[in-house]
């Protein structure tokens, strides 16, 4: 059964849309599918849920929480996929659209909120002091960080990133090499290793590695750190929703399903 209706007043289905757009401006990112309200559901909101990503899992736990809107970083729809709603999309659609539930889907923009994003908040979880000045940002729409946490090797370093995220991490580096400025991007962001290596760092902490990487690092002597795709995004949507629900007085719960990607 869904949870009970919390008590906060109600707010607009339109005023907690322009309060994420507001904030996460997402018109200034070429992004790979839309962003803000994805599937359009009841008009008033009282309680939000917030989450990685718009699974059956998360909707069917954000339905007996008695959700109105669930916002997430990653949404149902993408550039260039199959438009046809069948199997899993079928699924999660209907039961979005059962239960009159809204959901709002922030990719890009939400990994790059200088104090709320996904990006920010990991580096807050590892210590990393991001540069207030130019050096903070690099690569491609900027959405790569750059800070600071020393630290004797790369795999000190590598240990204390597994232990923030309680998960087991891929180290490839000199592991004796000490490590004084830290890139880092979110998610499956690899290929933002050699614009973090032009930027001037001593390693790269991001979700995911690919074959190159591997050699990247070798040869350029940069230590390179994949923490987990999910792991390293889990930060950024219950701050976003936070955030939110407080401006606007909503209820506010984050669900994190688990997945070892």
């Amino acid at each position: 059964m869904p949870h009970p209706r919390t008590d906060c007043p109600a707010v607009s289905r339109a005023a907690l849309t322009e309060a994420l757009d507001t904030l996460l401006q997402p018109s200034q990112f070429k992004d790979y599918g839309p962003n803000g309200l994805q599937v359009e559901g009841r008009a008033e909101v009282r309680k939000l849920v917030s989450g990685v990503t718009a699974s059956r899992a998360l909707i069917e736990a954000a339905i007996a929480e008695g959700a109105d809107a669930i916002l997430v970083h990653h949404g149902l729809f993408w550039r260039g996929q199959d438009g046809r709603v069948t199997g899993w999309m079928k699924q999660r659609l209907a039961l979005l659209l059962a239960h009159d539930i809204n959901l709002l889907a922030y990719h890009l923009p939400l990994d790059a909120h200088p104090e709320l994003g996904n990006n920010a908040q990991l580096a807050r979880q590892l210590g990393v002091a991001v540069y207030a000045d130019a050096r903070g940002r690099f690569g491609e729409q900027a959405l790569g960080f750059m800070g600071e946490r020393r630290s004797d090797s790369a795999a000190t370093l590598a240990d204390h990133v597994s232990r923030c995220l309680g998960r087991p991490v891929t180290l490839v580096a000199e592991p004796d090499r000490p490590v004084r400025h830290v890139a880092l991007c979110t998610g499956g962001a690899q290929g933002y290793f050699e614009a973090a290596i032009a930027a001037g760092a001593d390693v790269f902490i991001t979700g995911e590695i690919s074959e190159p990487q591997a050699h990247y690092a070798r040869e350029c002597g940069v230590a390179y750190i994949a923490c987990g795709h999910h792991a390293s995004e889990r930060y950024g949507a219950p701050a976003v929703g936070a955030h939110v629900a407080t401006q606007l007085g909503l209820a506010h719960v984050f669900i994190d399903i688990d997945n070892p990607a």
